[in-house]
């Protein structure tokens, strides 16, 4: 199993930029597909990114597509989101997930296994 952590969420003003992290322990991070997702009040939880374990393969959902990268490092146990001019509709809790189909970057909440428990970001008008 492995254990997630996210941090770096917070409230920033409409246009500004973020950096989330998910820290990894408990198991072999670098075999894990990685993904993030997020949920805004009222509404499902929706895929952001993802990456695969080798960090050769990404994918983005089309609403942060331009606006977001997904990296990762294996020797930190880390995955990062950098989210740059960030917009109010990009509110939401947001959760890093692991999949041990580690070739597979999946969309799908039951692609991923294993989760953190989120961290808030807040963007302003």
């Amino acid at each position: 199993q492995v254990q997630l952590l996210e941090s770096g969420g917070g409230l920033v003003q409409a246009g500004d930029s973020l950096r989330l992290s998910c820290a990894a322990s408990g198991s072999t991070f670098s075999s894990y597909a990685m993904g993030w997702f997020r949920q805004a009040p009222g509404l499902e939880r929706e895929f952001v990114a993802g990456i695969s374990r080798g960090g050769g393969g990404t994918r983005y959902a089309d609403s942060v597509k331009g606006r977001c990268t997904i990296s990762r490092d294996n020797a930190k146990n880390t995955v990062y989101l950098q989210m740059n001019s960030l917009k109010p509709e990009d509110t939401a809790v947001y959760y890093c997930a692991a999949d041990p189909r580690g070739w597979n970057v999946g969309s799908r909440i039951g692609d991923y296994g294993f989760w953190g428990q989120g961290t808030q970001v807040t963007v302003s008008s």
